[in-house]
């Protein structure tokens, strides 16, 4: 089961959407340096359907986008819920940040319009470095992934 922390409205998480954030709990991954380390412990409220709903009707005039941020302890239920909001909240765009290398087997990359994958290494620095080890990809209209990392770094 799913739990998350807490959400907010932020600008920068997704190029050119206003994305609502939602922090998942019960992090495996425990990357040294990781600037939200509370989310390692089985912590906050269950991330549901219903609280997609709630989400949605507290937050959908406001934003384009919501990102899952985490989940990598139940990768399957994260897919799940993408599906739900392309189906019940299609007008929305879906994104999630797994802390893997690689996203898990099992997983239907074309149920999400932007994946970002990879754990933070400190000394690889965050995606607006160059030399991140971190990567963000983009869903394009033949279902091809294109890595749109660059657009954070500046020019």
């Amino acid at each position: 089961m799913l739990k998350y922390v807490n959400t907010g409205v932020v600008f920068q998480e997704i190029p050119d959407e206003t994305t609502l954030s939602v922090n998942i709990s019960n992090c495996p991954c425990h990357c040294p340096g990781c600037h939200s380390s509370y989310l390692a412990e089985d912590i906050g409220e269950v991330l549901d359907e219903a609280a997609v709903d709630a989400f949605f009707d507290e937050f959908g005039s406001d934003i384009t986008c919501i990102a899952f941020m985490g989940g990598d302890a139940d990768p399957l239920a994260v897919n799940a819920l993408a599906c739900y909001v392309h189906e019940r909240h299609p007008r929305y765009k879906v994104a999630w940040y797994s802390g893997r290398l690689r996203i898990a087997s099992g997983i239907n990359k074309a149920d999400f319009d932007y994946i970002k994958i990879g754990p933070y290494i400190a000394h690889l620095g965050p995606l607006t470095k160059p030399t991140t080890n971190q990567r963000l990809y983009k869903q394009m209209p033949d279902g091809e992934f294109v890595d749109i990392t660059s657009r954070f770094w500046k020019k």
